[in-house]
């Protein structure tokens, strides 16, 4: 079990890729919660799988966000990925999705709650026409006060457009404008640095849809670029996607360090030299996009947003919950997440519903 930021520097060695713990793990705990309902020291034949380590860490998770000695209401900012967290891929969040009396009882106990997906809409329509079973029922609720409905956030393309609840808007939400959620970082953030590193990766993309022969369409946007399949109804196979997204990347990375990249986008700013923004390539289950940013700077925004902005702390990595099911494909987009705050690992819309059962109860009991 590690505290803060800290881990041992013995692990570190093992497995270098392990990251930060914002709270300590109750393993053992977590073990024997999963165990009652897998039964996993049960069986003979068939030893600990993957999927039975993935919920058991999930479990310590939040078992962890719960404890007395973290604090009463430790647990002050929920954030969601959108497709395979909330809602099947490619689907919209509707009226009757199990998740969604889920939430609201978050937003009960104070919770905030930000969806942080990789969707890049700059309007409060598109938005709305994906996540409208939420938006309805918090607009409706007869036992949220007025801040607790502004608690729900829209984060989209990753860390680009910021949307809050509005109650009086014909789509429940209002854009927020930039200059008054984005970090000093990302302000810093050159438009010669985006648009130079946007060329870059679209030639990449349209030269993997030429090499490959996929039946795909690129598609620019203000802050992003990617490929979509040429119809609803085609697929793109999951190792061309994959392939893509790790050619683009490394594509990008090679070419944002030469001198004619630096020169193109001038000098000064932050987020990497000369004004360079960071990026993030993935692999969106039927399509690649690469957008400006990724999720650790969305639920970045997120956390400043609660706090307070600028006069106070923003909420921090062990008062957060980001929830995804991004965390081993390539681009991975859900894992960036894990920078600046805990992270639970589901695989499908269901389990998000099981997790946040979990979560309810752990809340109530407050662990000790």
């Amino acid at each position: 079990m590690y505290a803060g930021n800290k881990v041992p520097s013995k692990l570190r060695l093992l497995v270098p890729s392990i990251g930060n713990f914002f709270t300590r793990l109750p393993l053992e705990a977590a073990f024997k919660f999963q165990d009652r309902k897998r039964y996993i020291s049960s069986r003979r034949f068939v030893p600990p799988s993957f999927n039975d380590v993935r919920l058991i860490l999930n479990t310590a998770q939040l078992m962890a966000v719960c404890t007395k000695a973290h604090g009463h209401g430790s647990l002050r900012l929920a954030t969601f990925d959108g497709d395979v967290t909330l809602y099947e891929d490619g689907r919209s969040l509707e009226p009757d999705n199990p998740v969604i009396p889920r939430m609201l009882s978050l937003l009960r106990k104070d919770v905030r709650i930000g969806i942080v997906t990789a969707a890049g809409y700059t309007t409060a329509d598109r938005y709305y026409a994906r996540l409208r079973g939420l938006l309805d029922a918090v607009a409706a609720s007869g036992d949220l006060t007025p801040q607790q409905r502004k608690n729900v956030v829209i984060m989209g393309g990753e860390a680009n457009y910021l949307f809050e609840f509005d109650a009086a808007s014909p789509h429940l939400l209002s854009p927020v404008p930039m200059h008054r959620w984005l970090t000093p970082e990302m302000a810093a953030w050159s438009d010669a640095g985006i648009e130079a590193l946007l060329d870059v990766a679209e030639a990449a993309l349209r030269d993997c849809v030429k090499t490959m022969d996929l039946p795909a369409t690129l598609m620019r946007k203000d802050r992003a670029v990617g490929i979509v399949p040429t119809s609803p109804h085609t697929r793109i196979a999951r190792e061309s996607l994959e392939e893509t997204v790790l050619v683009v990347q490394k594509i990008l990375e090679i070419s944002l360090g030469k001198p004619e990249f630096v020169a193109r986008i001038g000098g000064g700013g932050g987020g990497g030299a000369a004004g360079l923004p960071p990026f993030c390539a993935f692999n969106g289950g039927r399509d690649v996009f690469v957008d400006i940013g990724d999720k650790s700077w969305g639920v970045s925004v997120c956390q400043r947003w609660f706090g307070g902005g600028d006069d106070e702390m923003p909420i921090s990595g062990d008062h957060t919950l980001h929830v995804g099911d991004q965390f081993l494909s390539a681009g991975s987009n859900d894992f960036k997440a894990r920078a600046v705050g805990t992270t639970a690992w589901i695989a499908n819309p269901s389990e998000t519903v099981e997790l946040l059962d979990e979560l309810a109860e752990f809340m109530e009991k407050k662990i000790a």
